[in-house]
Order: C-alpha cells, then sequence, then structure tokens
C-alpha cells in the first residue's frame, strides 16, 4: 500500500520560488568583476533567473543539454545557474585552477553546448577554445560597456544576451532524479570524473546543510560562500540561503585577506565558508592592521584539516565559532560538521579544541563506517583507523559516463579515499588520505596530525608531511614547512616542538625548509609533487 500525499517533485527551482515569494526583499550583494558593488533581491534574481532560461530555449538549449560556466560567485553565475535548472539542462561549473589539459578534457567530455564566462577568464578561453569543438558560442558574464575586445568569433556580453527575452516564462516541470549539475574532481591521477547531481540530491543537500547542527542558518542570517560556486555547488549555500531565506553576500573574485574583510563588514555577515588558506590570509590581514570583526558569528572551514592554532585564534581572539567540516565532491559536499553534541558541550575550551580538530559528525541521509583493506568494519572507538566509507541520497552512486566503478561497493558505499578514526560518540576525524598516509614498520602515522602541530608553531606558515622511502622501516616522515614571513625557525626548533605532544615513533626523521609548497586546484596540498621532488631524499636516520 502507497501513502496518499501528493507527488511534489524535489525541484532546485521550488528553492528560488520559495526565497522570492516568501523572502522577495532579501538582498544578493555581490563585489562585481567590473568593480563595484552590486545588490539584487531573490524577487528579482528569480525573474532574470527565468529571462535566462527563455533566452536559453531560443537558443536551442533543451532537457539535458550541459551548459558550463567559468565564474566567480556573483548574482549573474547565480541567475544563469537556476535558470539552466528551470529547463531541465545541466549546469557544469568548471574550475579555472585546474590545468589546460584539464579544462579542455572536462570541457569536451561534458560535451559543453555554450559557456557563461567570467572576465578574469576571457583570455583562457580565447587560447583554449580552437581545442573545444562542443561549444557554440561563448557569453561573456558583463555588459555592453565593459565587454573588452575578443579573438572569440561570436562572444556577446551577457546583458545583451538576455535583452532578448523577457520573464513570461513557466519552469519545466520533470521528474525530480533529473540531472541538475555537473562537477569533476580536481584529478590528482588520471583525468578528473564527473559527478552529476540531481535536482532531488541538491534539494535534499539543502535540507541537511540547513539544520541547526550543520550551518545552522536561518533567515535572520547573512550568509558569504567565500568557497567557490565552482567547488562542489559551493558547498550546498547558493541552495541553502535562498532555502532559509538568508541574505547573501557575494565576493566575486578578490579572495585576498583584505577584500574578504572588507565583504565580511559591508554585508554584515554572520556565516561564512571557505578553506583554510583563506582564513590563513584573512586573520594575516586582521593583525598586521589590528581589526576586529564586528558581525561575523560562525566560520565554517573545510576542503582540508583546519588547525587547532586556527580555530583557537578564531574563537579566543575575534569571539567566531568555528565549525570544521568535511565532505567531497562526491557528497554533494557536506559530509560532516564537528558541532558540539551535548556529550561533550561540558567539555573546557582547551577539550573543545582538540575535539573540534576532528571533522565532527554526519547529518541525517549521510551513513558512515570504516572498514580494513577487506571491507570489514573497524570498531567505532576513535581509536582504530579504516578506509572512511559512506552513502545516502546526496552521495553519488557512480561516475559521469561510468568511470571509476571500483570506488563504489556492491553494498552502495562510496570509498572516499580517506582513513579515519569514529568515537563511540559519532566524531569522524581524517588521519590521512589513504594514499598518503605513512606506513611505518608495519603502523600508521597521520601526515595531517603532523603538519596540523607544525602550522600551530609560531613560526611556521604551511607545513606537510610525506613518507620518504626507509632501509629498516619502510618508510620514515619528512616534515616540509614554509616559514613566516621573517622568520627563521630551525630544525631543532621544530622537532623540540613536538616533544610531548606526540608518541616518539610518529617524530619527523627530517625537516626541511621551502618558499612554497604546491597546491591543487582546489587548494589541497599536492603531495604527489612533494614525493616527486624529494623522492631521493636520505634521511639522516638511514
Amino acid at each position: 500500500m502507497l501513502g496518499s500525499m501528493q507527488n511534489w517533485p524535489l525541484l532546485c527551482t521550488k528553492i528560488i520560488d520559495h526565497a522570492a515569494l516568501l523572502h522577495p526583499h532579501r538582498t544578493v550583494t555581490t563585489r562585481s568583476v567590473e568593480g563595484p558593488i552590486h545588490t539584487t533581491t531573490y524577487a528579482e534574481l528569480r525573474s532574470r533567473s527565468l529571462r535566462v532560461a527563455k533566452r536559453l530555449e531560443k537558443h536551442g538549449v533543451k532537457y539535458g543539454d550541459r551548459v558550463a560556466t567559468l565564474a566567480w560567485n556573483t548574482w549573474r553565475h547565480m541567475e544563469v545557474w537556476y535558470g539552466l535548472l528551470g529547463l531541465g539542462a545541466i549546469y557544469h561549473t568548471v574550475n579555472p585552477r585546474l590545468f589546460h589539459d584539464q579544462i579542455v578534457w572536462i570541457v569536451n567530455d561534458a560535451e559543453d553546448r555554450l559557456l557563461f564566462v567570467d572576465l578574469t577568464f576571457l583570455p583562457v578561453i580565447e587560447k583554449y577554445i580552437a581545442e573545444m569543438p562542443t561549444l557554440e558560442q561563448v557569453i561573456v558574464l558583463t555588459d555592453a560597456e565593459h565587454m573588452p575586445a575578443t579573438t572569440l568569433p561570436n562572444a556577446v556580453p551577457y546583458e545583451e544576451w538576455l535583452k532578448d527575452a523577457d520573464d513570461d516564462f513557466a519552469w519545466a516541470e520533470f521528474d525530480e532524479n533529473t540531472a541538475a549539475g555537473l562537477c569533476y574532481t580536481s584529478g590528482t591521477t588520471g583525468h578528473p570524473k564527473g559527478v552529476l547531481y540531481s535536482h532531488r540530491s541538491n534539494v535534499i543537500h539543502a535540507f541537511q546543510a540547513s539544520q541547526m547542527d550543520m550551518f545552522g542558518c536561518g533567515s535572520r542570517d547573512v550568509i558569504m560562500p567565500v568557497v567557490p560556486m565552482f567547488h562542489a555547488n559551493c558547498w550546498s549555500l547558493a541552495f541553502t540561503a535562498p532555502m532559509v531565506g538568508a541574505a547573501l553576500v557575494m565576493p566575486g573574485a578578490k579572495l585576498d585577506g583584505a577584500s574578504v574583510y572588507e565583504m565580511l563588514q559591508i554585508g554584515k555577515v554572520t556565516l561564512t565558508a571557505a578553506v583554510p588558506t583563506v582564513w590563513q590570509m584573512l586573520l594575516g590581514h586582521m593583525e598586521a592592521k589590528k581589526l576586529k570583526l564586528d558581525h561575523l558569528e560562525r566560520v565554517v572551514i573545510g576542503g582540508a584539516a583546519c588547525p587547532r592554532a586556527m580555530t583557537e585564534k578564531f574563537e579566543k581572539v575575534y569571539d567566531v565559532r568555528v565549525a570544521h567540516a568535511w565532505g567531497m565532491t562526491e557528497t554533494s559536499p557536506l559530509g560532516t560538521i564537528c558541532s558540539i553534541k551535548p556529550e561533550t558541550a561540558a567539555l573546557d575550551i582547551e577539550a573543545r579544541l582538540d575535539l573540534q580538530v576532528k571533522q565532527g559528525v554526519p547529518p541525517f541521509g549521510v551513513e558512515m563506517k570504516i572498514t580494513d583493506d577487506r571491507n570489514v568494519e573497524r570498531p567505532r572507538d576513535g581509536r582504530a583507523f579504516g578506509r572512511l566509507k559512506v552513502r545516502g541520497p546526496a552521495i553519488a552512486g557512480g561516475y559521469f559516463k561510468g568511470m571509476g566503478k571500483e570506488n563504489f561497493g556492491e553494498d552502495g558505499f562510496f570509498d572516499t579515499g580517506d582513513v579515519a578514526t569514529i568515537d563511540p560518540n559519532g566524531y569522524m576525524q581524517i588521519t590521512d588520505r589513504a594514499k598518503d598516509v605513512i606506513k611505518s614498520g608495519g603502523e600508521w602515522i597521520s601526515t595531517i596530525d603532523l603538519e596540523n602541530l607544525a602550522i600551530a608553531h609560531p613560526d611556521v606558515l604551511e607545513a606537510a608531511v610525506i613518507g620518504v622511502a626507509h632501509p629498516k622501516w619502510d618508510e620514515r616522515p619528512l616534515l616540509i614547512i614554509v616559514p613566516k614571513p621573517g622568520r627563521s625557525p630551525t630544525r631543532e626548533g621544530i622537532l623540540a616542538y613536538y616533544e610531548d605532544k606526540i608518541a616518539k615513533w610518529w617524530m619527523p626523521d627530517d625537516v626541511v625548509f621551502i618558499e612554497e609548497i604546491p597546491h591543487t586546484a582546489t587548494g589541497k596540498i599536492q603531495k604527489m609533487t612533494l614525493r616527486d621532488r624529494f623522492r631521493g631524499y636520505v634521511l639522516p636516520t638511514a
């Protein structure tokens, strides 16, 4: 027997409809790529999204077509998103930080018909366009006044392109499992793999993100997603904010510490989200200028492990609560957030900061376990390491065009490639990527724990730990450090800082100092590049 409830499909356009109807005057404020601050409302954004859909239909874009965006977080980017969603077409967010070959490969693999591009990236497309045969037209996200001369034969400014349509348009109706968005992994090994989100998964994920123990946001919030829209739905915030009626502040192209601080203050932002490198720049700027944060209450930090020292500075110096998060492109991306449960509420500040190093607990709809290499589940005791596996309605069940089948088990769990522990209260902690964990004498050493400790040293700007071959122990940790400007840390001083903080056998065998650590397109440390660079390195203990 089936229930007798209405069949109300979970479509992304219902989110912007809700925002425009119930929160019509809530603002979306953007630092435009052209420079000036631009402000619109949810009602106007919906109207212009309808115009986008009508204009796309006039071009011939139809259900299932892929359309690429190469753009920053702006109101125009959101209009294109919702316009595409309203046709049953698929937004494909291209990460501009990928390498040339990767950008060309994913546009061709997606078979994108159109490309919406910000002024910043126009020179990139001018170089690559000849290698992208499926692209029929490039629309530059600007107006006629700011449209530069270009070698692209049929490029048109967005505002001129949009003049050919009004908002007299009805969203298309279709099954909620229809594909909505396409986002490719950063592709550290082999080709990037496409994750194809559905309308249903996006809406469910936005519900998950809005829960009190996740982002915990509402209509009284002002949210600034510093994390780009090309990073897995900007962590759902382009959906979650209009769903709950929160105002949005979009930072545009300028993500340096001074610019992020300015937008936090101008927009009176209460909640923001980004990777640790962004917050390093913000904290450095505020410290140098002796600034404070007048409105910010909560900051979500994910994409890479958040160092304890960063959480401590936000909370003790600036009275801003940190939510340490974990996720992946494949998880839409929110998988966990380190919220404070009743079982941990009585912890003192130092114990709580220790807890917040963990990536946290999943929302309803994310099932999580750790297993050994034979897929035998390991205990949830906070000590046992295992391969982290997840499943749920907003988690990928496969990759675009059938790639990467080996990552998906018969039991429906996706192997994340991370190594983690889960404690009795459900708090998950990433200890490493499976390919990065150091196996010394048959035991595992967490590179993330060693890196986080190093970053807490007052002379260290950034740190990475890799395994280096050792004749007795197979491999041992090498600590690689970028010093803070004007500081000159020593090997002996760094190793002394580790004493009494880690097990003796975890102690790095050596320390090297370099000017810059390489990063992937999503801001993660390129361990593979570092391993290649130090492949022949001889440890003093060898």
